[in-house]
């Protein structure tokens, strides 16, 4: 009953603001287009706002799960047109608070005692609100002041239902759009529904926060307040109070003589440390969340609150990403287009020719200006313009990196206009990729599998024996066939496809020996072994992939 009354609900918004009318010049199945004419709404109310405020508007209306889908929207410039896009990024998250004694017994509830044992003090006015929680100022007995955030009661059941309808709608667009199934708006919705279950559960949250102070630890660009986990629930989260200046106040900054420049291109590095080096990053950079310490303004330091949205990439990923920047950097278009065939990102049929044009188009205007003369949101535009003409699938796991990046572009423009977003980040990326593809590479890998080579120590003789027995065992085999027709090539092609075993097993001995067979720390192998034992590593491995 509650679904289909929050439906109508719905219906009543649509008709408000005429969102029926986005579908025009869309094209659609014939009983699509039929319902459309039919709806009796289009014949009795107009609305003559622009299409992309009334967008904006409808969701604002809707309430916290509609404002927080049409802001991971905002940055999907392939579903969207540009105007409308433009529009949902000024998508507020504003809920008024509720009541303070409501938070104070959710805090006991959660934590099993008064607010009077865990705290010194407790305000229950709210210090911030927000759709899916709010913020109250305490203190703790030891004397630190810290914030205690409190889940909105009864906002599970609501997104439950909101989530369940935005499903529905998926499924509609997917089934009448053309587009539809390229686009993959289920998937999108499912990426939304883990994202916003995940911020109904403070501990995840509180475990993002303590990953991430772990991997900016003694950083002097990035600080991340301490999390008391004594008094922290899936409900309740207890954080070190912070103080600095809003990362959106730039009379503030100016007035405490804050260096922009170092500030903006922090930024910059802030964010492909978190994506490249850690593949963890904070996904949820708007100014709201960003502030900038008091001490040093010279030297600034960014710091990070609300962490209840964070992304990650596989290594695969990773790589191919790193190695399309740098080939953006460099102007290699068709090495863009043939890592995105690689990946499968677009079909493996394209033409890498006609993709390589296609990119240099869109790109090749944007190098050599400062960030003030271009946008990267209309380059990914025209990315997404391009790769719909080659029907590329779009990356559901690369949502959040869209929407963080934006973030960044904005965050520059509005610090130091003047800053290039590709100098900045191209010696970042050139040097992770000589980390990752290096001598050092290899041997961090190599260092990181050896307690799994040394478990294996004790069968290395029985499996290089039994390898060596089944190899001529098989070229036996092979030379009786080829004495019975007349040819020995079947026996030189047995040899051909298991020589790799052999010599793999061969090598791991070699090295296993050199290193003195069971050294006492995975340290302690020497560094000729470890490349010894890389090589016989992609020995097997080719012999893997031919079986």
């Amino acid at each position: 009953m509650l679904t289909l009354l929050r439906l109508l609900i719905i219906i009543r918004v649509i008709a408000k603001y005429r969102l029926d009318d986005l579908f025009n010049g869309i094209p659609l199945p014939w009983y699509a287009s039929i319902l459309l004419k039919l709806l009796p709404w289009r014949y009795i109310h107009q609305n003559d706002l622009p299409r992309g405020e009334r967008l904006r508007l409808a969701m604002e209306e809707l309430g916290p799960v509609f404002v927080k889908f049409g802001q991971m929207l905002s940055t999907r410039q392939d579903l969207l047109p540009e105007d409308v896009a433009a529009e949902l990024t000024k998508l507020q998250d504003q809920v008024p608070p509720f009541c303070g004694q409501e938070a104070t017994e959710i805090v006991e509830r959660a934590l099993g005692e008064s607010v009077g044992s865990l705290f010194s003090t407790f305000d229950s006015t709210p210090l911030a609100s927000a759709s899916v929680a709010q913020v109250h100022t305490a203190t703790l007995h030891c004397g630190k002041n810290v914030v205690v955030k409190v889940i909105r009661p009864g906002i599970n059941k609501v997104i439950k239902q909101d989530v369940g309808l935005l499903y529905v709608l998926a499924h509609l667009v997917q089934g009448v759009w053309s587009d539809g199934r390229r686009l993959r708006p289920v998937e999108v919705v499912a990426e939304y529904e883990k994202t916003i279950f995940d911020e109904l559960d403070l501990r995840k949250e509180a475990g993002n926060a303590s990953q991430l102070k772990r991997n900016f630890d003694a950083s002097k660009i990035l600080y991340v307040p301490e999390v008391h986990w004594n008094y922290t629930h899936r409900d309740v989260m207890v954080m070190e109070r912070i103080h600095g200046v809003p990362v959106s106040d730039i009379r503030g900054l100016e007035q405490q003589n804050t260096n922009f420049k170092l500030l903006a291109e922090r930024g910059v590095e802030i964010f492909f440390t978190q994506v490249f080096r850690d593949s963890f990053f904070h996904a949820d950079m708007h100014p709201g969340n960003i502030y900038v310490s008091h001490d040093n303004p010279s030297d600034p330091q960014y710091i990070a609150l609300d962490f209840g949205i964070v992304g990650s990439l596989t290594p695969e990923d990773q790589s191919y990403l790193a190695r399309n920047f740098l080939a953006f950097f460099k102007r290699d278009y068709k090495q863009v287009a043939q890592l995105h065939i690689d990946s499968g990102w677009v079909p493996r049929d394209t033409n890498v020719n006609d993709f390589e044009t296609a990119i240099r188009s869109v790109c090749e205007p944007v190098f050599e200006k400062p960030l003030k003369e271009i946008s990267f949101g209309q380059v990914l535009l025209g990315l997404f313009q391009t790769a719909r003409r080659f029907n590329m699938e779009v990356q559901p796991q690369l949502v959040l990196l869209q929407k963080t990046l934006l973030n960044i572009e904005g965050l520059g423009r509005q610090l130091y206009p003047d800053l290039d977003l590709w100098q900045t980040a191209k010696p970042f990326l050139e040097d992770w990729m000589k980390q990752r593809m290096g001598v050092r590479g290899l041997y961090r890998g190599l260092k990181d599998h050896a307690p799994e080579i040394v478990e294996q120590l004790p069968h290395m003789p029985q499996l290089l024996h039994d390898a060596l027995t089944q190899l001529k065992h098989l070229d036996q085999l092979s030379n009786a066939e080829g004495v019975g027709n007349g040819s020995s090539k079947s026996g030189k092609s047995a040899w051909r496809v298991h020589w790799p075993r052999a010599g793999g097993l061969a090598l791991l001995v070699v090295t296993l020996c050199s290193a003195g067979l069971l050294p006492e720390s995975a340290g302690q192998i020497p560094m000729y072994s470890w490349l010894l034992a890389a090589v016989a590593v992609v020995l097997l491995s080719t012999e893997r992939k031919r079986l």
